[in-house]
């Protein structure tokens, strides 16, 4: 019986030391040491900041700024409170598609996705659950006396005052919800592929290019489909577009801020799974379901 012919190591010529002990290899072992400790980073980091961050806008005071010069005119800048977390999620993809390719990534990704599906359902169920009258929080005020007097007169039930405080943190309209799953889908994808594909063109050199690189395009496309899709006609058109595009330069910037901590942590995962990946001959269909 003729022997199955092996498909080349394509990713062979790169290996500029032979002695580190990191193989470069177009071919992903069957088992990491570390993949499902990276998955689970990205997807707590994932829905932490789409629970916490994703609609609230906030502000920063820039001393001595010109007057009149955006993206701060009146001295101001503002920008999404999600911005502080979320592009930890960004650098993550960027490891991810670094060590274990574009197919493991895509995989990380819709497991992202599903849980932001999943998410959003038991945020919908939970919300909509009718409130116990009696049910007590520090939004209530409650101080033992009794039902508080809304205004007008009328009494509002504890739970009524905590049901409407519950639902202004955890009932997203469905806009931001479905703007915030299709943005990050496109997003990481585009991400991990212009990610995947500079590390073949630069030949596994200059990481810092590619990561930076990598999210000026991704960043661009997820900021580009969420803020019109979240706030359009509930925002101004000035304020969308002002924390669009403030929003997209402040995650490249923390990508750059980050390169140092990228470097490290490549450098410790490469080194400890003992291969870098090089995507020759990957499938970048987000639909295929190969791991290699």
């Amino acid at each position: 019986m003729e022997k199955e012919q092996e498909t080349p190591n394509l990713a062979a010529a790169f290996d500029t030391d032979p002695n580190d002990g990191i193989q470069a290899t177009s071919h992903a072992p069957v088992t990491f040491k570390y993949y499902d400790f990276v998955m689970a980073a990205f997807v707590a980091i994932l829905l932490l900041s789409n629970i916490i961050g994703a609609a609230k806008t906030t502000f920063v005071e820039i001393p001595f700024w010109p007057n009149g010069l955006w993206p701060a005119p009146d001295g101001v800048l503002i920008y999404g409170a999600g911005i502080l977390f979320f592009p930890l999620g960004y650098v993550i993809g960027d490891v991810l598609t670094e060590i274990y390719g574009f197919a493991r990534a895509r995989r990380v990704i819709w497991t992202g996705f599903a849980a932001m599906l999943f998410l959003a359902f038991m945020s919908y169920v939970v919300v909509a659950l009718p409130p116990f009258d009696d049910w007590r929080c520090a939004a209530s005020g409650f101080d033992g006396q009794g039902p508080l007097t809304a205004r007008g007169g009328s009494d509002v039930p504890l739970g009524q005052i905590c049901q409407e405080t519950y639902v202004s943190v955890f009932g997203n309209a469905w806009r931001i919800v479905a703007a915030s799953i299709i943005a990050f889908w496109a997003g990481e994808f585009v991400n991990s592929y212009v990610m995947a594909k500079m590390k073949v063109w630069t030949k596994g050199k200059a990481l810092w290019k590619r990561t930076i690189g990598s999210t000026v395009v991704g960043q661009g496309v997820d900021s580009l489909i969420f803020y019109p899709l979240a706030f359009y006609g509930i925002w101004s058109t000035e304020l969308v577009i002002t924390v669009m595009i403030t929003n997209w330069l402040l995650k490249v910037f923390w990508e750059a801020a980050l390169t140092p901590v990228t470097y490290f942590v490549v450098g410790k995962l490469k080194r400890a799974e003992g291969v870098d990946l090089f995507d020759t001959d990957t499938d970048f269909s987000p639909f295929s379901t190969r791991r290699a």
